[in-house]
């Protein structure tokens, strides 16, 4: 038995009014232009993206719905319509203001040969977008965590002996002297111990910055551990540079500093070496700088003492 000519029309229509609910449904754009550019069909999501039904986009331009952004989309267009399907990210700007990240691709529809207009689906991913967005933050974040200081941001460990690798291999081809300086806080377990190991950090960082002022821009300020900082000063000209650049630390650090209501003033040793005079290696030349510092610290502190130098050599120089 033959169904009417009735109820095939039915049918029709009912499947057409499905795949418009289903349209107008879903969480993306999707419009038909023909040959001419002009909107032929438009589902509902236009409504959100442009402040317009599709209904009331049948019959515009690609232009003219489009504005500004149509100069941009032009290339993908003009491709489009050339046959070639695209695919392609692009920011829009809404009616509210607001800016969305969108994929859009444009297929051409293509019979006997001949591109009788394209089909539009463009799709929200300002939430992808963001998420890329978080993740590349978080992996900042954590690669400034691993090549840096948590309390002070100072290169840490890791990055320092990279650069001190570096700095030797340039030295020994350029024939230049690099200085090490290893510098440790005078009496701050008494700070910590008076003040408490909060007020302690506050100082930490505080003459962290002062340090990093007082180099060059081509130094380098480690926290290399508690209170103990290290310094690599690549291209130094002389033992008489390295020991002038120690002074200039020590005056930078000793300015007075206001801690919880009283004023502390902080002093610091260093102990200093050089390669290749007395060095070749980075972990030879921490240890030899390591161990002039504790002559700093045995002669009463608040001074440098360089690899080789004897006591009284060190003991001569008076701090002020």
């Amino acid at each position: 038995m033959q169904r009417s000519s009735t109820n095939w029309g039915s049918a029709r229509r009912e499947r057409r009014e499905i795949t418009r609910t289903i349209l107008d449904r879903i969480d993306a754009m999707v419009a038909y232009w023909d040959a001419n550019r002009i909107c032929r069909f438009a589902n509902d999501a236009y409504r959100t993206w442009f402040g317009k039904k599709g209904t009331e986009i049948i019959g515009l331009s690609m232009e003219q719905l489009l504005g500004q952004v149509y100069a941009k989309n032009l290339p993908y267009i003009a491709r489009a319509y050339g046959g070639r399907q695209q695919v392609f990210e692009r920011e829009l700007t809404l009616p509210d203001g607001s800016v969305r990240n969108s994929l859009a691709t444009y297929t051409p529809d293509i019979v006997a040969g001949e591109v009788r207009g394209l089909i539009a689906h463009v799709v929200d991913v300002t939430p992808l977008k963001e998420l890329e967005r978080e993740l590349e933050e978080a992996r900042a974040k954590a690669e400034e965590m691993a090549t840096h200081d948590f309390l002070t941001g100072l290169p840490n460990r890791v990055t320092l002996m990279d650069r001190i690798t570096s700095a030797l291999t340039r030295a020994k081809r350029n024939g230049e002297v690099v200085a090490i300086m290893t510098v440790d806080m005078d009496r701050f377990k008494e700070i910590n111990d008076t003040y408490g190991h909060g007020a302690g950090d506050e100082l930490l960082v505080e003459v962290s910055k002062r340090m990093t002022h007082a180099v060059r821009e081509t130094d380098t300020v480690t926290r290399y551990g508690g209170d103990e900082f290290l310094i690599l000063a690549p291209q130094v000209e002389s033992e008489l540079h390295a020991k002038t650049m120690a002074d200039r630390l020590l005056g930078h650090v000793r300015e007075p500093f206001r801690l919880q209501g009283s004023v502390v003033e902080p002093t610091f040793s260093i102990g200093i070496a050089l390669y290749p005079a007395h060095g070749s290696a980075p972990e030879e030349l921490i240890a030899l700088s390591d161990r002039a510092l504790y002559v700093a610290k045995r002669l009463g502190k608040n001074r440098y003492a360089i690899v080789e130098e004897t006591e009284q050599d060190a003991s001569d120089r008076q701090i002020s």
